[in-house]
């Protein structure tokens, strides 16, 4: 189980921190599930009886329990009651309250922690009235362990367990696979894991092509390798010149005394260290560590662009799109983005605007409780911080350009779909289906979803084949449908509200069903779907054409027996193949999976009680499964590692009748 940082909702602490205990309250107001704001104004009102004038964070709920609304306080009594002067609100909060029918509050020490408390709750609640982080993916570091006597450096995602030094955040996978590459060969610092590391008896490859000092066996000396990781902390925290200097004071050397092999060595290292100065394309010296923030606004949409700068040194930079930012001002959904973005992300000490944000020093005395060091936010003015600011609202201007654009093809493209599929509109959720086995063998049906904006991956699903008899395709696609649409037939009405978060994407009704396949596949579809009682779903589904490939023309086959075909240099049939590809990309990874899977799997793992370590020791002492099978009771019981027991546990599982 993972550890909860102190604070969160998961944190056992958390009750004590934030009073909850104390200072919950929920009041069940009146009236149904349909919007009505004299019920959400009354539920409201006998809330507002409750409370006092504190700091706090109030969730609003509808009838179901769902969250529509986080908010924060520092008074709660008086922000709480401002929801009951509706002629005062938005149409965006009359909705919002017209749905209310009961509220949490959480009060807190201070405002604060309220706001820091309020960023927790969006990332975990995601309501659809609070603007929304959606790209909310842990971010990567580079990670020098310290645990060992030779330091390993990685990649690293998620909580921040390991000892050692993080460096970043980094914009994504791809800067950090370069800028580790490029450090192994600047430091030559290992990389592989512990286990490997205690195994070799000869260099690796790494050694062979000088990203390694083979500290494994013996090329380097504890002191010397010790100096490496000394280096690239400096240059990981903005000393790289410093490191640079000292590198070619020790090539010079090398050469005076005829060392060139050192001297070469050294050379290469000193190049690569120039290629990582290089290929930052954003001169951030002088800067230190700080994050950039610009936002660009335009036909409805909002982007946020952001670089990360650290020690001097670009770490890349990238767009958030920020959702449900209709009727909010455009400060407020930067300063919504900056909380959200550090609840994840350790938040530096300079923080860069490109304007002024509501409640900016609370804020920053947010960011600093969080972060346990001083951390300031502010529009800057001139110099390298002005340049890199119009850096950033220039990337933000583009990205969103180009997102814009796109949104417009892509816009066709759906339009384009609903007329080719006789749709009544675009769809919205498209629900894309194959099946993946060898001869039946670990066979499982796969769905992918997308979304005119893109694959939705989170709601990706796979169903092990279970009732379907061996290498029958459309037994298989009929068992997929029945258990994806099983709970939709029995409460149809569960589907129409976009889907619960209880329920997930089971409750949600797709506009189309995309089946990879032909006349077969739709019929078993179509017959699973007939059987359930679903008959307003749209299906098609797609074959490969004669030339089976992406230069053969895809035939649809259509429920009703038609088929049709499109322009090989069609937009439209090259998004179809590029659901096809997906799905089927989805279903072979989990087919793969599944056999390696099997594969290493042993008939040790049926054993009630016998976990990899004991399993280990079995093997170890006997050789194979087999022989387990076959040992004597005491023989067992000899074992190292394995208690009498659980020897005679492993005796009565395979002699039951013993």
């Amino acid at each position: 189980m993972s550890r909860a940082e102190a604070g969160s909702p998961h944190d056992p602490r958390g009750k004590e921190r934030f009073n909850e205990d104390r200072a919950t309250y929920t009041v069940k107001g009146e009236g149904g599930a349909k919007p009505d704001i004299e019920a959400g104004v009354a539920a409201i009102r006998d809330t507002v009886r409750t409370l006092k004038p504190r700091p706090g964070v109030y969730r609003m709920l509808d009838a179901r329990g769902d969250v529509l609304y986080v908010g924060k306080a520092r008074s709660l009594k008086a922000r709480v009651a401002n929801y009951t002067q509706v002629k005062a609100l938005s149409n965006r909060l009359k909705r919002m309250v017209s749905q209310t029918r009961r509220m949490e509050i959480v009060v807190t020490n201070s405002e604060a922690e309220a706001l820091l408390l309020e960023a927790q709750l969006i990332k975990r609640f995601r309501p659809p009235y609070n603007v929304l982080l959606r790209d909310d993916k842990s971010f990567p570091f580079i990670l020098l362990r310290a645990e060992h006597k030779f330091p390993r450096i990685q990649k690293h995602r998620g909580a921040r367990r390991a000892k050692g030094n993080y460096y970043g955040p980094f914009a994504s996978a791809g800067a950090v696979n370069v800028t580790i590459n490029a450090l192994q060969k600047l430091f030559l610092l290992r990389s592989c894991t512990d286990s490997f590391f205690a195994r070799r008896d000869r260099p690796c490859l790494l050694y062979q092509i000088k990203r390694c000092s083979a500290p494994c066996v013996g090329r380097i000396d504890p002191e010397g390798y010790a100096e490496l990781v000394a280096e690239t902390k400096e240059f990981l925290s903005g000393k790289s010149g410093a490191v640079q200097k000292k590198i070619e004071v020790q090539m010079a050397a090398a050469a005076a005394d005829l060392d060139f092999e050192r001297a070469a060595m050294l050379r290469d290292r000193l190049r690569a260290a120039t290629a990582i100065q290089g290929s930052q394309a954003i001169n951030a010296s002088g800067v230190g560590d700080a994050d950039v923030f610009a936002l660009a606004a335009k036909g409805g949409q909002i982007g946020v662009q952001a670089f990360f700068i650290r020690g001097g040194q670009n770490w890349g930079h990238r767009t958030f799109w920020p959702s449900h930012t209709n009727e909010v001002d455009e400060d407020e959904v930067l300063a919504d983005v900056l909380l959200q973005f550090y609840e994840e992300v350790p938040p530096p000490r300079t923080i860069l605007v490109d304007r002024e944000l509501p409640e900016q020093e609370l804020i920053g005395e947010a960011l600093c409780e969080k972060a346990g060091h001083g951390v300031d936010i502010s529009i800057p003015q001139r110099g390298t911080r002005r340049r890199l600011m119009q850096q950033a609202q220039r990337n933000a201007v583009e990205a969103l350009e180009r997102r814009l654009a796109e949104s417009g093809t892509k816009a066709k493209i759906m339009r384009e779909l609903a007329e080719f599929l006789e749709l009544p509109e675009p769809p919205n959720r498209i629900e894309v289906y194959d099946n993946s086995h060898i001869q039946g063998d670990k066979a499982l049906g796969a769905m992918v979803v997308a979304a005119p904006d893109g694959f939705v991956k989170g709601q990706y699903r796979k169903f092990n084949i279970k009732t379907a008899q061996t290498n029958d395709d459309f037994a298989m696609m009929r068992e997929v449908m029945t258990r994806r649409f099983r709970n939709l037939a029995e409460n149809p009405e569960a589907g129409e509200g976009a889907g619960s978060k209880a329920g997930g994407h089971e409750t949600i009704w797709p506009d189309l069903v995309l089946i990879d396949g032909g006349k077969g596949q739709m019929s078993s579809v179509k017959d699973a779907l007939e059987d359930l009682g679903i008959e307003d779903v749209p299906l098609i589904a797609i074959a490969k054409g004669p030339h089976h490939g992406r230069e053969g023309r895809e035939v649809f086959h259509f429920p009703d027996g038609r088929e049709k075909t499109l322009p090989l240099n069609s937009p439209l049939l090259f998004y179809l193949q590029t659901l096809r590809d997906e799905v089927h990309r989805y279903a072979i990874g989990a087919h793969r999976a599944k056999r390696s899977r099997a594969i290493t799997a042993s008939p040790l793992d049926e054993i009630p009680g016998i976990g990899p370590g004991r399993k280990r020791a079995l093997l170890l002492h006997f050789g194979t499964a087999g022989k387990v099978r076959a040992a004597a009771l005491e023989d067992l019981k000899r074992t190292p590692g394995i208690s009498e027991g659980v020897a005679q546990k492993i005796w009565d599982f395979y002699h039951p009748s013993a």
